[in-house]
C-alpha cells in the first residue's frame, strides 16, 4: 500500500451569497405566504449566507456543471486535467437516474477516458465515493484520483415544487402550509461543489494533506430513515418509493422533496457518531492531543454544544480554537460540505508541516458517518 496525499483542494460556489432576508426571494413563498419555520430554523442552525444555482425560476448551472467547475479547478499548466486518471463523486442530488452522476461530469469536462466511480446518497457520498478514488491510488491501479462532491438542491426547494400539496390543504380548509419536515429542510440546504485531488507523491511546492485513514459505517440496521426523497414513509416506519406510488400523488404531495425527522435526528446524529469515533480511536490509539484542527460538518451549529459534549464523553476533548468550520458562510451543502472545509483551512495560511485534521462527516439519511484523519506534510 502506497501513502496517498490530497494535494490540491478547489470549490466551485455559484453566483452571489444569499442572506437570509433574501432566501424566499430565490425560493419562492409557497401559497403566496411567507413560511412560518424559517425564521426559527434560521435563529438554530446559524447560517448568514449560502448560494444557489437557481436565479428567476430557472437553474443557472446544473449539478453535473457545478461539480465540473471544481475538478477544473484542480488543475492548471504543472498538472494538466489530460493527467487525470479517475474520477469519483458523490451526490444527493444528481440532474437525472440515469447515466450516473460522475459520468454526466465526465461529459461536462470533455476530456480523455477515465475510470469513474459515482456514490448517490447524502452528506457521506463524496466521502464514500473518495474512499474509492484512495484505494485506487493506494494500491497502485492508478497514479492520481480526483474526487468531488456537489449539490444543487436549490431548484427541490422552490416553492413551486410545494404548491399542489399547499393549495389541497387549503381546499380542505386545513393548515395550507406545507409540514414542518419538509419547511425545515428548505432553510437548511444550499448548493455548490467542492474536490480535492489525490496523488501517491506530495506536492513539492506546497502542503499535501497525507490521508492516515478513512473509514466509514452505517446503522442502517439498528435505525429507521431519518432523511428522504422521491418516497413516502408509512406507519410502521418503512418507505414506499416514487415509483410504487401514483402519478398524481408526486406533486399532490410533494413526493420528491427533501423530508427530514428532526426527533429522529436530535436523538441519534452526534450519539451514533460518538460510538463509531470511539471505536476509531481505540482502533488507531488516536488520542484528543494528536488533532490540532476538528472539521465537524454540521447541519446546523444547534448541534455544536452536543457534538462537544458527546466527544468529551468519550475522551476527545476538543477546545474552541480547535474546531474549523464555515457553516455560517457558505450553509450546509451536503456532500460538498466536507471539500469546503478543508479547502478553507488548505488556502487559509494557517496550516502547519505536522498539524492532524481530524474531519467528521455525518449523514442522517439512515445514519452514515465517516471520519478522515489527515496530516499536513
Amino acid at each position: 500500500m502506497r501513502p496517498v496525499y490530497i494535494t490540491r483542494l478547489s470549490k466551485y460556489l455559484p453566483n452571489e451569497a444569499i442572506a437570509n432576508d433574501e432566501m424566499e426571494t430565490v425560493l419562492g413563498m409557497v401559497n403566496g405566504k411567507p413560511s412560518k419555520a424559517r425564521a426559527i430554523v434560521l435563529r438554530n442552525n446559524g447560517i448568514k449566507t449560502r448560494y444557489y444555482a437557481f436565479r428567476n425560476g430557472k437553474m443557472t448551472h446544473s449539478n453535473a456543471q457545478l461539480a465540473a467547475h471544481a475538478v477544473r479547478g484542480l488543475f492548471d499548466e504543472q498538472i494538466p486535467l489530460s493527467q487525470l486518471e479517475v474520477l469519483t463523486a458523490g451526490t444527493t442530488s444528481p440532474d437525472q437516474l440515469l447515466p450516473s452522476h460522475a459520468a454526466m461530469v465526465h461529459g461536462e469536462l470533455g476530456l480523455q477516458r477515465l475510470e469513474l466511480l459515482s456514490a448517490t446518497g447524502a452528506c457521506c457520498s463524496s466521502i464514500q465515493a473518495m474512499k474509492y478514488g484512495y484505494m485506487s491510488v493506494a494500491t497502485g491501479q492508478s497514479n492520481n484520483a480526483a474526487s468531488v462532491g456537489s449539490e444543487r438542491l436549490s431548484h427541490w426547494m422552490h416553492a413551486s415544487r410545494f404548491q399542489a400539496e399547499a393549495e389541497n390543504l387549503a381546499r380542505l380548509e386545513e393548515n395550507p402550509f406545507i409540514a414542518f419536515e419538509k419547511d425545515f429542510l428548505r432553510w437548511m440546504l444550499s448548493d455548490g461543489a467542492g474536490a480535492a485531488l489525490l496523488q501517491a507523491e506530495p506536492n513539492k511546492e506546497a502542503l499535501s494533506l497525507r490521508i492516515n485513514w478513512l473509514e466509514t459505517t452505517s446503522f442502517a440496521h439498528e435505525l429507521e430513515t431519518c432523511m428522504y426523497a422521491g418516497s413516502i414513509k408509512n406507519e410502521d416506519k418503512s418507505l414506499t418509493g416514487w415509483n410504487d406510488l401514483e402519478i398524481g400523488s408526486w406533486t399532490n404531495d410533494s413526493v420528491f422533496s427533501l423530508k427530514q425527522d428532526t426527533r429522529l435526528l436530535s436523538d441519534h446524529v452526534v450519539p451514533k457518531g460518538a460510538v463509531f469515533l470511539r471505536e476509531l480511536m481505540a482502533k488507531y490509539q488516536l488520542k484528543s492531543e494528536q488533532v490540532d484542527y476538528f472539521l465537524p460538518h454540521m447541519s446546523s451549529e444547534f448541534f455544536k454544544g452536543q457534538i462537544k459534549n458527546n466527544l468529551a464523553d468519550i475522551g476527545m476533548d476538543l477546545p474552541d480554537e480547535k474546531w474549523f468550520y464555515n457553516l455560517t458562510k457558505v450553509g450546509n451543502v451536503g456532500s460538498a460540505s466536507p471539500f469546503l472545509m478543508l479547502e478553507e483551512l488548505y488556502h487559509s495560511n494557517r496550516l502547519r508541516k505536522g498539524d492532524n485534521i481530524l474531519v467528521m462527516v455525518p449523514e442522517s439519511a439512515r445514519f452514515s458517518y465517516a471520519y478522515i484523519y489527515l496530516t499536513a506534510v
